[in-house]
């Protein structure tokens, strides 16, 4: 198998939130309307300017880049923006990039608290289609009542401009019908090396502001970002919520701006510590253990497609998806579906049990020869519209974490990972001989800017970490690792999904929405 793939922290699924109730406390310089002068709260030397920068809301239809943006932006009273950050804080005074903003303003009880910041991971999804999801669900409850709901889409993704590219929708395609990076011979190393290459050259040549926007996607300038966009919404502290890659974003906030944190919620945790490889063995763990609970489910249906024994399960899927490498399943639209189209359906139906029995479904397709069920399940995991136009964040989610973790290049580590991969993840061993081919990071044009620690958080409030036991994405032991770090409070939910506020479990949300409310913490060892 190639180096693993990186499903690290790809965004939740964002669902209805259940009305609840919780103490309420007020805490703003700002009023409704958001009018004010000057920036709120501490500005670093050079940058006034844009934090005291006066933000346009208006139609959101103009921001809308995919077909599904546009169907979220649709929704009843949002509005959108553009803020103007520095493409390099080191250099204020030089080019300048924008970034895409959307927000459901507080009802109308006179107690409105701020703005309620959200970021749902990726890394590169789009803040702005996760916050109109969550407004809409949120009406009448304290969140919508008291905080102004606020996505932004980080620089270089979706509304923001200009957007991360590398690929166009016609080689992405390409790209997935390609079984190359399952060839570990001499000849397929090198094709895999080449094609990595290329790719790191195409987003340097066809970004705008090429390297140099690179060099600045990174969550080190993201929390910069940031913190700009807390002052010109008028709040002199920021109230975050973070998901799954966004909760790295949450502490690194954290560190570089200690004072200006009012409350952090962090749900389906990244390790600060662990390094990529780690990440992706620990990840790849969480999902054999997320196939395992669908196999168990799966067994007692009496058209389940692999049988009525869990512990046969590995080995009669992998004898459904091994034959794609050399024989794909060609569909209606004249698309293939390869071995790396099967396998990322899949794990996209591990995510969360509400696409089981879809899953079930494309496997049992695959049996005759068929193929439509798990390629839409790949399509959504890899934001394909139905007009074959992809989202910017697959080139994003590369092009962020190549700057954000160091490079992995010594061929005797990829090999070993590889292995690990396989030992805690069977599924997902294609049995062809590994491969020490290099990824697009170790050929990155510029240097990584950030690397694995435990943030410095002293002086910030106790955040509250919301880890789930079967997380497949997040493990459930990096959620108990940052509470610990963060000094805060750690909420554990029983399931099995990736992310839980706000999804309609009732204790979750009880306990979320009184902390970012009024700041009430959980009892210490609370399970919902």
């Amino acid at each position: 198998m190639p180096f693993p793939k990186r499903y690290l922290s790809r965004p939740a699924c964002l669902l209805a939130i259940v009305a609840l109730t919780a103490g309420l406390t007020a805490c703003t310089q700002d009023d409704q309307d958001g009018a004010r002068s000057g920036p709120a709260g501490p500005v670093p030397a050079g940058l006034e300017r844009f934090y005291a920068q006066q933000l346009d809301w208006g139609d959101c239809g103009p921001f809308a880049t995919t077909q599904s943006a546009a169907s979220a932006f649709s929704g009843e009273g949002l509005e959108c923006a553009r803020l103007t950050v520095p493409l390099d804080y080191g250099r204020p005074e030089g080019a300048t990039i924008t970034l895409g903003l959307l927000r459901k303003r507080a009802g109308d009880d006179g107690d409105r608290i701020g703005s309620l910041v959200l970021n749902p991971g990726g890394p590169g999804a789009s803040g702005m289609q996760a916050a109109a999801s969550i407004a809409g669900s949120v009406t009448g409850s304290p969140l919508g009542e008291r905080f102004d709901v606020v996505g932004f889409d980080p620089r270089g993704v979706g509304a923001s401009d200009p957007q991360v590219e590398c690929l166009t929708d016609a080689e992405r395609d390409a790209d997935r019908a390609s079984d190359t990076e399952v060839d570990g011979t001499p000849q397929g190393v090198a094709r895999q090396e080449a094609e990595a290459k290329e790719f790191a050259a195409k987003c340097a040549r066809r970004t705008e502001h090429g390297e140099e926007m690179l060099a600045h996607l990174g969550t080190r300038d993201v929390v910069k970002d940031l913190d700009v966009l807390r002052s010109a919404l008028g709040d002199e502290k920021l109230t975050y919520l973070g998901y799954s890659y966004g909760t790295r974003i949450g502490y690194t906030y954290a560190e570089a701006f200690p004072r200006n944190v009012r409350a952090l919620l962090l749900d389906g945790a990244l390790d600060p510590e662990q390094d990529v490889v780690d990440s992706l063995v620990a990840q790849g763990e969480g999902f054999a253990k997320a196939f395992a609970e669908f196999a168990a489910w799966c067994a007692p249906q009496q058209d389940c497609a692999l049988g009525s024994d869990p512990d046969g399960a590995t080995k009669a899927y992998r004898e459904l998806v091994r034959p794609l490498i050399d024989n794909p399943v060609t569909l209606g639209d004249g698309r293939r579906l390869s071995y790396e189209d099967a396998t990322t359906g899949t794990i996209q139906a591990l995510y969360s049990d509400q696409f089981w029995e879809q899953l079930n479904t494309g496997l049992n397709e695959l049996k005759r020869h068929r193929g439509s069920t798990l390629m839409a399940l790949a399509d959504m995991y890899n934001e394909r519209g139905p007009n074959g136009h992809y989202a910017s964040t697959q080139d994003a989610f590369t092009a962020i974490r190549c700057v954000d973790d160091p490079r992995v290049t010594d061929k005797a580590k990829i090999l070993a990972a590889q292995r690990r991969y396989e030992e805690v993840a069977p599924f997902l061993d294609d049995g062809e001989p590994d491969s020490s081919a290099r990824d697009a990071c170790a050929f990155w044009p510029v240097p990584n800017t950030s690397e694995p620690h435990l943030p410095d958080v002293e002086g910030v409030p106790p955040a509250l970490v919301i880890s789930t036991t079967n997380d497949p994405a997040t493990p459930y032991q990096a959620g108990v690792r940052l509470a610990k770090a963060m000094g805060g409070r750690l909420l554990t939910y029983e399931g099995t999904q990736h992310t839980v506020f706000l999804q309609g479990e009732a204790c979750v949300d009880e306990a979320g929405i009184a902390y970012l409310v009024d700041g009430t913490l959980p009892e210490r060892g609370t399970r919902c």
